[in-house]
C-alpha cells in the first residue's frame, strides 16, 4: 500500500464531531485519517474507530490508529501510529503482522534510523512548528529540522505540529514526504474545502 501524503488526525476537543470531520476531510480526497483520542474509555474509543474505520472504507482511505495496536486491530485498521513512550515497533509488528502500517516518532536522524531499522513503514516528525493541539512538546523543528530527518531515512517522513497549509511548500522542499494536520482542517470554517487546499499542497 502506497502512504497517503496528507494525514487527517481526529479531534474530538470541545464536542467535536470527529466523524463529521472525518468525512469531509475524505470527500475532499484525504488518502489518510488517524484515530488519535485522549481521555476516553476503551469502549469509547473502540466504538468511535469503528465509525472512522467505516468512514475510511467507504472511501478508500487508509485508516491509521494512534498509539492503540490492540485498538487497530480490533476495527481492522490497516495501521498504528507509535508514540516515543507507546510499545516497540518490534513488538508491534510481532502482534500485528507484516502488512500492518506501522508508524514511529522521533525528531532526531539518529533515532530516526533507529526505528527504521527496527520496522518503521513512515516516521511521524515534529513539532515543525507551534501548535495548540498538544501540550508538553519540545520547541519546534522548522522545516530544516524535518529535512535533517528526512535525509537520514529510506522510509516517509511525515511533518506534523502546527502546520498550515501556507507552510506545506517548505516542508515539502527540504524533503517531507507528507504532513499530519489537526486544527488546520479541524479548525477551518469549511473543514472540506481546507482539506482540499492541503491535499493540493502537498501533491500526488
Amino acid at each position: 500500500m502506497t502512504l497517503g501524503r496528507l494525514h487527517v488526525l481526529t479531534d474530538a476537543r470541545a464536542g467535536r464531531d470527529a466523524v463529521g470531520l472525518a468525512r469531509q476531510a475524505l470527500a475532499a480526497g484525504a488518502p489518510v485519517i488517524q484515530l488519535r483520542v485522549k481521555g476516553l474509555t476503551d469502549r469509547a474509543v473502540y466504538d468511535l474507530g469503528v465509525r472512522i474505520m467505516a468512514e475510511c472504507a467507504q472511501a478508500g482511505a487508509t485508516c491509521i490508529v494512534n498509539d492503540r495496536v490492540d485498538i487497530a486491530l480490533a476495527i481492522g485498521a490497516h495501521g498504528t501510529h507509535l508514540g516515543a513512550d507507546d510499545l516497540s515497533v518490534a513488538a508491534v509488528r510481532r502482534v500485528a503482522g507484516p502488512a500492518h502500517i506501522i508508524g514511529g516518532t522521533t525528531r532526531e536522524p539518529v533515532r530516526a534510523a533507529e526505528l527504521v531499522a527496527e520496522g518503521a513503514d513512515y516516521l511521524g516528525v515534529g513539532p515543525a512548528f507551534l501548535t495548540s493541539t498538544k501540550d508538553g512538546l519540545p520547541e519546534p523543528l522548522g522545516p530544516a529540522g524535518i529535512g535533517a530527518v528526512a535525509r537520514a531515512v529510506a522510509v516517509p517522513v511525515i511533518a506534523i505540529g502546527g502546520i498550515t497549509v501556507e507552510q506545506v511548500p517548505a516542508l515539502r522542499a527540504e524533503g517531507a514526504y507528507g504532513v499530519a494536520v489537526v486544527g488546520a482542517v479541524s479548525d477551518a470554517v469549511d473543514a472540506e474545502a481546507a482539506t482540499r487546499k492541503l491535499v493540493e499542497a502537498v501533491g500526488p
